[in-house]
């Protein structure tokens, strides 16, 4: 298996592009699917600052290194779920991380910050963990953005996490969640710009740059997610790609180019029946917005089954 570039020794091979490359032209090959993805969509312009939301996991921690060595001012953002040893592991990833290259980042514990983990909502509220985990993580994303006055959040969703859940929504004809599936949802009514510039880079791609940059990730999947229906999709998904390499990457960007803007008018609409939170100021369509009725549920009682994570700050001015 030869390099496509350079003709040498290759180390994957990239069949929806029909091509292997080595070390170097695979550094290269992410870099340039990035920095198109983050052109294409206007992303990013020259000179904005961007937080990244930092998990511990190979996408979050890809992104983060893919867009400082593309030129970008970024700082990150973790926040510490409480998920037990699984939190303990992906903290101890992003901070080694930033510590090794001497990067700004932030912490924020949902228990020492909010009085709750996300075991503890699941079982205050009666939902799946991932209800309560994704509206916090999307909350403070926001609010630490704005306080900080950064321009733009950029998470690691990569194309089989966009397809998966582009198949989910299509599945069940989400319309208000397809209005809002893109790879840049505009800052406006509140929320900051959010940017998700791995939309180019498979599962594997950003996996196997982690490996090849020497980037130590979090390996194993959340615990709390087992049952999570997208990772259907995203099996579903995978047996299709493997027998027609590309599939994943024309169903969600052919959605892109052909189907999306179909669905944008009830997003605006939707944006434009927000208010301000009474307690915490975030935007909201009733008077108290999702994440502090969650605070209200959650707050204050004892850790569900989970240790709360421990992690030490460092923040850079």
């Amino acid at each position: 298996m030869k390099c496509r570039v350079c003709r040498g020794p290759a180390v994957i091979d990239v069949r929806r592009h029909n091509a292997n490359f080595c070390v170097e032209h695979f550094i290269e090959q992410c870099e340039r699917q990035v920095a198109k993805a983050i052109e294409a969509f206007d992303m990013i312009a020259p000179g904005e600052r961007v937080l990244v939301a930092v998990s511990g996991g190979k996408d979050s921690l890809a992104l983060w290194d893919l867009l400082i060595r593309l030129g970008y001012d970024v700082e990150g953002l973790y926040i510490g779920l409480g998920i037990g040893e699984y939190s303990d592991v992906s903290g101890d990833h992003a901070r080694r991380f930033a510590a090794e290259r001497d990067l700004t980042w932030h912490v924020l514990d949902l228990r020492e910050e909010y009085g709750y983990d996300v075991p503890t909502a699941a079982a205050a509220t009666r939902r799946v963990p991932c209800s309560a985990c994704g509206m916090s993580k999307r909350h403070l994303f926001d609010r630490v953005a704005l306080e900080r006055g950064v321009d733009v959040v950029a998470t690691g969703h990569n194309l089989d996490d966009e397809a998966a859940v582009l198949f989910g929504n299509v599945l069940h004809w989400h319309t208000d969640y397809l209005a809002r599936q893109l790879p840049v949802l505009p800052a406006g009514h509140g929320f900051p710009r959010k940017v998700k510039p791995l939309v180019r880079l498979s599962e594997r791609e950003s996996a196997a740059y982690c490996i090849v940059r020497g980037i130590d990730y979090q390996v194993e999947e959340c615990p709390m997610a087992a049952g999570n229906r997208h990772l259907g999709y995203k099996e579903a998904l995978n047996t299709i790609e493997e027998r027609s390499p590309g599939t994943k990457h024309d169903f969600y960007f052919g959605f892109l180019d052909r189907a999306a803007a179909l669905f944008r008018s009830g997003a605006t609409i939707d944006a434009e029946g927000l208010s301000a939170c009474v307690r915490c100021g975030a935007p909201t369509p009733g008077e108290v917005c999702a994440f502090c009725r969650l605070v209200e549920r959650a707050g204050g009682h004892e850790p569900g089954g989970a240790v709360p994570v421990t992690l030490g700050r460092r923040e850079q001015p």
